[in-house]
């Protein structure tokens, strides 16, 4: 497994590019005699059907990684320039391959299927809609599902398995102020964009201060601002871009009237228009409550300690997963002070303590185990 891992953090793959990764899977799993076909482009699905009948439970990790240039100083670090796996889907990629090596090993005396999901592209632009639009949840129907995700907040060798909502939705927001443009020595014949755009950031910032519930969540970033010409000159247009991102669906619904009222309202009083879009992206990711619940306690008697980390405002495509079936997102912990694993991830140093990857093995066997073979719940509706 560690062979795994390095080898695939020493060749990142950008989302929809992971070819060599998925060779790397489909390889694996043809060792360990696993049917698997290709989807979504560069996804793989596996399937282990066991001796005895049961349910079918799925785990899923994601094989994509990020368009930055590492800075590890790892024996193993990336030789892809500007491309690195800086929040561990290497980890997750070789842990699942662990996890199908253990049920493999055991399938004579296993219950029930397990489906084994390698995702492209979590980090954009998707990879798990496509897989589902493929039927990957439907042959086998899949009853449960599961992923593991590294998390420096929490100590190695510990995971967090939460109830409720766990990330956050992930929507783009993009904003054009226009004004009049003119020289930068007479002002008043103009109308200036900038000072508009700027009013618009501070007063976007009420959203989240004076219009959301404050036990509630929400974030509103302005990440870039561009407009203008040179020093003296007034600008006649701003463009800016940023994320809006909410817990709570009924909060992340109100967020695009309330930006546009905002918007709208001071592009006006400084005599400008604006105009504003909002390209909704994924979903908030909510753990099944019962779910997580009854998996904490299995994976509790399995040994392994268990903790309860406070939701993320990230965002994570395994919520279209578990919008289809009841599903829970564990979190992993891979902190190393020592090691100086402690750098969240999306960082250039992003490094884990791989000691935690059996660890993360075992979680994923025992969730497959005890979905696959009837023990958590498996009654719930499918959409």
């Amino acid at each position: 497994m560690l062979e795994l891992r390095r080898a695939i953090h020493k060749h990142p793959e950008l989302g929809f590019e992971e070819h060599a990764t998925a060779a790397l899977v489909e390889a694996e799993l043809d060792r360990l005699g696993i049917a698997h076909r290709r989807v979504a482009k560069t996804g793989v699905v596996g399937v282990l059907r066991g001796a005895l009948p049961g349910g079918v439970a799925a785990l899923r990790a994601d094989m994509d990684a990020l368009p930055i240039q590492e800075r590890t100083g790892l024996p193993f670090a990336s030789e892809v320039p500007n491309v690195m796996h800086a929040c561990g889907h290497d980890a997750h990629t070789a842990m699942l391959l662990g996890a199908a090596s253990v049920l493999a090993a055991g399938r004579e005396h296993l219950a029930g299927s397990v489906v084994f999901l390698f995702q492209p592209a979590e980090e954009g632009p998707g990879g798990a809609q496509p897989m589902i639009e493929e039927g990957v949840l439907d042959d086998p129907p899949v009853d449960a599902i599961a992923m593991l995700h590294v998390d420096s907040r929490l100590e190695a060798g510990a995971v967090s398995i939460t109830p409720g909502p766990v990330n956050a939705s992930a929507d783009e927001l993009e904003i054009v102020v226009r004004g009049k443009g003119g020289h930068g020595a007479a002002p008043h014949t103009a109308i200036d964009a900038i000072p508009a755009a700027s009013a618009i950031v501070l007063a976007l910032q009420n959203i989240a201060s004076r219009e959301t519930d404050p036990i509630g969540s929400v974030v509103v970033t302005i990440g870039t601002i561009n407009g203008g010409y040179r020093n003296n000159v007034i600008a006649d247009e701003v463009r800016m871009a940023g994320t809006l991102r909410a817990h709570d669906p009924l909060v992340r619904s109100q967020l695009e009237p309330r930006v546009r009222r905002i918007v709208e309202g001071v592009a006006a009083a400084y005599g400008a228009r604006a105009a504003v879009r909002v390209t909704y992206g994924y979903p908030p990711v909510v753990n099944d409550a019962q779910l997580a619940h009854d998996f904490a306690q299995v994976a509790l008697e399995a040994g392994i300690v268990v903790k309860t980390l406070p939701p993320t405002m990230g965002a994570e495509d395994f919520a279209y997963f578990a919008q289809r079936v009841p599903g829970v997102l564990v979190r992993l912990g891979i902190r190393n002070e020592q090691s100086g694993a402690v750098h969240s991830g999306h960082s250039a140093e992003f490094c884990i303590d791989e000691a935690a990857l059996p660890v993360g093995v075992r979680t994923l066997v025992a969730f497959a185990t005890a979905v696959a073979g009837g023990r958590l719940p498996r009654d719930h509706a499918r959409s």
